[in-house]
């Protein structure tokens, strides 16, 4: 008989694209999944469905002593811990550290600063002596674990995923249409906060609609501390649960992720794998997987209004042949990262 891995996940919020990514898992191979994870946060309200292999632990629910009792029950075959904020998920780890496979979760750009040094020189002793790997989106992120003293091969990238399947089924109910008639709708998703640089989008939208007025709409979906500035061509639909997004990616044309910092970034994915072209700031990581410029959209300054606007102009003057290429570039390019991969490299640090 195969034997059951238990693989255990001491999270902070899930999202609906890591629950695919453990469906995933659970489907391909014989595992029972158990996720610890905090309270759903107000500015993103995700719906969660009953996951029939996946077993869901409120934190709040648990002290150190009871979060010792209930891991040693389901005895891991592996722990994933999502960062180090959480100094009872740090106790845990120590505790397995070298009985079994304990893995460190980041997204934090290495940006070489006072902060990211003293976390470099203390990670023997608050880091190292607790886990055994490392698993990060991408390369800027395995700059960082590396300076945290991780080996090349104690770390493993995409730890990001969108549900690829769910989003390709939307492309293909729309790619069609958008053949034949490209929407002149930019399309924003994401939290309204200043970080988010939303303020920076409707700011180079109003201005370009001023100064040369035309026919382009904007889009915004999500909620949040900044006050949505009215505009009769900028749509505010609020929050929008991923299973309702057809009715939107239907009518929009071109994403923009004007972020002024994105570790990384799944919507960004999620857009390109419904074949749209991209608008994405320098400092949104995951760029470096899903957006080539020129190919599938382009690349501005982030926090630059001028710099936004230009892009935004750009992509505006593109026919529609060309803006439909970019589409199906981003579609390409959103094949780097499956659900199905993310499930694999995991089953390989076991």
């Amino acid at each position: 008989m195969q034997q059951q891995y238990n693989i255990i996940f001491l999270y902070t919020e899930i999202a609906p694209y890591f629950l695919a990514c453990c469906n995933k898992l659970a489907e391909d191979y014989n595992v029972s999944i158990h996720i610890i994870r905090y309270p759903v946060n107000n500015e993103a309200p995700f719906v969660f469905s009953s996951q029939q292999k996946i077993n869901l632990y409120n934190r709040k629910d648990h002290q150190l002593n009871s979060l010792f009792s209930l891991i040693e029950k389901l005895n891991p075959s592996v722990i994933i811990c999502s960062g180090w904020i959480d100094k009872d998920y740090l106790s845990i780890c120590k505790k397995y550290y070298k009985k079994t496979p304990t893995i460190l979760t980041l997204d934090t750009h290495w940006r070489g600063n006072l902060k990211q040094y003293v976390a470099s020189f203390l990670s023997p002793f608050i880091l190292k002596n607790k886990f055994s790997h490392a698993w990060v989106p991408g390369a800027i992120q395995k700059k960082y674990a590396k300076k945290l003293g991780f080996k090349e091969a104690e770390i493993t990238l995409g730890f990001y995923s969108c549900d690829i399947e769910h989003f390709k089924s939307i492309r293909n109910k729309i790619v069609v249409q958008k053949k034949q008639s490209f929407p002149k709708r930019f399309i924003f998703v994401g939290r309204y906060y200043g970080f988010k640089g939303v303020d920076k989008l409707w700011q180079a939208f109003i201005e370009l609609q001023n100064e040369n007025p035309n026919e382009w709409e904007l889009w915004c979906l999500g909620t949040g501390n900044l006050q949505p500035v009215q505009h009769p061509k900028i749509k505010h639909c609020g929050f929008v649960q991923p299973e309702n997004f057809l009715a939107y990616a239907q009518q929009a044309g071109v994403f923009v992720m004007p972020s002024l910092f994105e570790p990384w970034g799944v919507v960004l994915h999620e857009f390109a794998a419904m074949g749209f072209p991209l608008l994405a700031s320098d400092k949104v990581g995951a760029i470096e997987c899903f957006l080539e410029g020129n190919k599938n959209g382009f690349v501005f300054k982030a926090g630059d209004v001028n710099s936004l606007k230009e892009k935004m102009k750009e992509m505006m003057q593109l026919p529609t042949e060309q803006l439909n290429l970019m589409g199906e570039y981003s579609y390409l390019l959103a094949q780097k990262l499956t659900p199905k991969m993310w499930a694999d490299n995991l089953m390989k640090l076991i």
